[in-house]
């Protein structure tokens, strides 16, 4: 079965070894004030939808759209070690466009890691500008905060 994309519960045990495996890393890489992983409960939060890359049964990544006051946020942006290299990355981003996109979200933002080369490669590579800090996140050691804008879907009369 090809690689489908869909919401999937933050709570699903797959979905907390997902992100139980990328906390760690980030653990492993920026100090514990310059992390900004979301558990579980914070992905069920309203105005976030989690989704889940998933073949034969195997969750190879997730990612999340947070929706903020005027813009879209990218959040808990993970893939399993073993699917890396493959596209699961860009396949997730670009599921999160299209999803801001059809709910009229015109801007994407996210924050990411300064050791994190392959995330922050992916984000250029895709369009996304360098920016400074923003909601409530502030300047630290770690923190690299991008945004892209997104044409939102025509809709026909």
């Amino acid at each position: 079965m090809p690689l489908s994309i869909k919401p999937v519960s933050p709570r699903d045990p797959r979905a907390i070894a997902l992100l139980s495996e990328s906390h760690a890393l980030m653990e492993s890489l920026f100090p514990p004030d310059e992390n900004t992983c979301l558990d579980s409960d914070a992905l069920c939060a309203d105005g976030i939808t989690f989704y889940g890359a998933e073949e034969d049964g195997e969750l190879l990544g997730c990612a999340a759209l947070a929706r903020r006051d005027g813009y879209g946020e990218v959040k808990s942006m993970f893939v399993a070690p073993v699917a890396r290299g493959i596209g699961v990355a860009r396949r997730l981003l670009a599921h999160l466009e299209t999803e801001a996109k059809a709910e009229g979200l015109t801007l994407l933002r996210l924050e990411t890691g300064n050791k994190l080369a392959a995330a922050v490669s992916l984000y250029e590579r895709h369009g996304y500008i360098r920016r400074p800090p923003f909601g409530a996140y502030r300047s630290n050691g770690s923190s690299l905060f991008y945004e892209k804008t997104v044409c939102a879907t025509v809709q026909e009369a």
